[in-house]
């Protein structure tokens, strides 16, 4: 064993081990001992005082009704959505998932403030139609149900992701049996096919839920107006409003959102391992269903989802952000280009974001591509005691991924606010506090589609290497880092799309001259400035669907699954 930790390959591991400890176990810990300890130990002493005042509690019942029901949403029509897609003969499947698939892309604030302009009595878009609501009422996505709605609108996709991947696992020997034996494929899905996708179904509504959970730009700005505040938009009005000074108080909550995140986890693989049905076979498509005339209005009706929940908001959006004034109907007296030559050219904030994202997150994906990389050979090391740390260093990282974005820039604050030791210098409100969480809460992004390829790999490979006498350096640079780029390359992009859009881990991050897109886009938004907003949303769109296009490229050459929707 000591002969193995002094090897290129141990001291590798250890270097990984070190990265989790500093970027995973440390932060986190150091919220858990605010929040589940006091003077005498273990303790739900602060939760319990936490919830003894009059907002917590509200915001808490607020926070778990929205996201259990948008989670009922989104597991409605994601899985129903995956279900026709996996199990019928309908055409363009791939088209139909790539656009199925933008919405969860897309940031959720700047899916807030698309639906906001395509719904409110100002719209542009409603407006230059003649349909739009009377002036002076109310938008009617600034109450609960507004927030649930959107938040089962973006996390939909999630659900169809999960249900999808779940479809092309089985294998078909099952419902092959039963065609022989006469069961029509209604019988087959309702007999079969269902019940064999309960792990599946629990896993993409507690993944739903959790997401829900920590979203902060949807509540923030549907709820806030609504007066219906989540647990994440307390914490960063509490934050904004008083500053580190209650960094105690916040934490406690922090903790208290982190908690019901790991429950929801933990009880969803239990529960999943109670549901869980052993299968033999290699995965196959388990049924074609040929829809004959019924084709037509199925695709009409895949048509009609993506109109509503793609077309009509980012319309609206796009619309905003061509008028002179919020509140003008688009026409060619109205239309403008300002907007967009204000923020690209003339606000050096919008312009400052822009770089900064850019920077963080290309960063981020580079590390964490090659961190990934790496940690993806000891998921399938003959040494049983590296196996098991590789295994654990994932586990980590997955659980860290359910945490909310703000639980983690809450225990980043707690971690960083203080100088660090030795070197004396805070990385407190400034862009590297910025891309160490960044580190933390996306490095299983790109983990899964790494992981996935290199446990393809041939073992014998890196065996008849190491019998040449390659070292540990030159086996993975010669032989496992080129047959892995296209999944890590595929990782890399997927790392860079969150990042780049995210606003959740960043909106108790930055400061001035540490700005990121979402947060200036937020900023915008909630400061009035309504059709800038709209114009730095669409910029991040347009950039977002050409970087979707670019990993659908990639993914050509990449392991299947590693690109969710190329079918």
């Amino acid at each position: 064993m000591i002969r193995y930790l002094k090897s290129g390959e141990g001291m590798t591991l250890a270097a990984l081990v070190c990265f989790g400890l500093v970027l995973f176990v440390l932060p986190l810990g150091l919220l858990a001992r605010v929040g589940v300890t006091d003077d005498t130990g273990l303790s739900i002493a602060p939760m319990l005082e936490a919830l003894n005042s009059r907002a917590v509690p509200r915001a808490l019942w607020s926070s778990l009704e929205s996201s259990f029901l948008s989670a009922c949403l989104a597991l409605v029509g994601g899985a129903l959505t995956a279900l026709i897609l996996g199990l019928t003969d309908i055409r363009w499947k791939g088209p139909f998932t790539f656009l199925l698939l933008i919405p969860m892309m897309i940031p959720p604030h700047v899916t807030a403030i698309a639906w906001i302009q395509a719904m409110g009595p100002s719209s542009p878009l409603l407006l230059t139609l003649g349909i739009a609501p009377e002036i002076g009422s109310t938008n009617p996505l600034y109450s609960r149900e507004g927030v649930v709605f959107l938040l089962g609108v973006q996390h939909a996709p999630l659900v169809f992701l999960v249900v999808l991947a779940a479809l092309r696992s089985l294998p078909r020997e099952m419902s092959d049996a039963a065609r022989v034996a006469g069961a029509r494929p209604w019988r087959m899905l309702t007999r079969i096919i269902l019940p064999l996708l309960v792990p599946a179904l629990l896993a993409a509504f507690a993944l739903a839920f959790v997401s829900a959970l920590g979203n902060f730009g949807i509540p923030a700005l549907l709820g806030i107006p609504g007066r219906y505040t989540t647990l994440p938009v307390l914490i960063w009005q509490r934050l904004a409003s008083f500053g580190p000074s209650v960094l105690t108080d916040v934490a406690v909550i922090a903790a208290l959102v982190a908690v019901i995140a790991i429950v929801a986890v933990l009880l969803q693989f239990w529960m999943s391992r109670r549901n869980r049905n052993a299968l033999i076979g290699p995965p196959q498509p388990p049924l074609s269903i040929t829809l004959d005339r019924a084709r037509p209005l199925v695709e009409a009706g895949l048509g009609i989802v993506v109109l509503a929940t793609l077309v009509l908001p980012l319309s609206a959006l796009f619309a905003t952000a061509f008028v002179r004034t919020y509140g003008l109907p688009l026409s060619v007296d109205t239309l403008t280009f300002s907007n967009f030559e204000e923020i690209l050219f003339r606000q050096s904030v919008t312009v400052r974001a822009f770089v900064n994202s850019t920077v963080l997150a290309g960063i981020a994906a580079v590390i964490i591509a090659a961190l990934c990389a790496l940690l993806a050979r000891y998921l399938a090391a003959r040494e049983r005691g590296a196996r098991h740390v590789g295994t654990g260093l994932m586990t980590l990282a997955e659980m860290t991924y359910a945490i909310p974005g703000l639980v983690i820039s809450i225990a980043f604050i707690l971690a960083f606010i203080k100088p660090l030791p030795i070197l004396g210098v805070s990385i407190y409100n400034t862009l590297w506090i910025i891309l160490l969480a960044y580190l933390c809460a996306f490095f299983s992004i790109a983990l899964k589609p790494v992981s996935a390829a290199y446990l393809q790999l041939d073992p014998a490979l890196d065996e008849a290497a190491r019998v040449s006498g390659a070292g540990f350096g030159r086996r993975a640079w010669r032989i496992s880092a080129p047959l892995i780029a296209p999944a890590a390359a595929s990782g890399a992009i997927l790392v860079f799309l969150t990042a780049y859009n995210e606003v959740t881990v960043s909106a108790l991050l930055w400061s001035s001259g540490n700005e990121t897109i979402g947060t200036t886009i937020f900023n915008y938004e909630d400061g009035g400035y309504t059709t800038l907003a709209a114009a730095m949303s669409a910029v991040t769109v347009i950039a977002t669907v050409a970087l979707m296009v670019a990993l659908d490229r990639f993914g050509r050459h990449a392991p299947p699954g590693v690109v969710p929707w190329r079918i």
